[in-house]
């Protein structure tokens, strides 16, 4: 979870460069939780695990006072995890592996990344992540701008 402090910090930058595709996003409900700075407490975060196994648990989602829509949460997926499908996302993302290796198909490619690695998903791009490691895969999504409260 060390990392989540860097991919916190991490996403103001990734940020600005999305603010062109978030101009017409709308503010998240709950956005009051990003009008000041402070700690998201890892035990505070409620662990939801999905029926194939992988644990999820959601850090924040608002605005920035810049206006961007900003989403942050983290994802366990045991080794042999049934990935969910490749979807097509409306907001940019950077994901930071934290933990393990990942697979990313993107765009007709796959690439892999593994333990410390950042992964940039651009607006609009079909994408999927699949731990391809011998262990669980840990990592922190942060989404900005477009439809992050989807």
């Amino acid at each position: 979870m060390k990392r989540v402090v860097f991919a916190i910090c991490f996403f103001a930058g990734a940020a600005m460069a999305s603010m062109a595709q978030s101009a017409g996003a709308h503010a998240l409900a709950g956005s009051g939780a990003l009008e000041t700075s402070r700690v998201f407490a890892y035990d505070a975060m409620t662990a939801k695990t999905a029926p194939n196994g992988a644990v999820g648990r959601n850090v924040f989602s608002g605005s920035l006072a810049t206006g961007e829509a900003v989403a942050v949460h983290e994802t366990m997926q045991p080794a042999g995890t049934v990935p969910n499908p490749a979807h097509r996302i409306e907001h940019s993302e950077v994901i930071v592996v934290e933990e393990g290796v990942l697979e990313f198909d993107h765009d007709g490619q796959s690439e892999r990344a593994a333990t410390g690695s950042v992964i940039y998903v651009a607006y609009g791009t079909l994408h999927a992540v699949k731990n391809v490691g011998d262990g669980p895969a840990r990592y922190v999504v942060i989404q900005i701008g477009g439809d992050t409260n989807k």
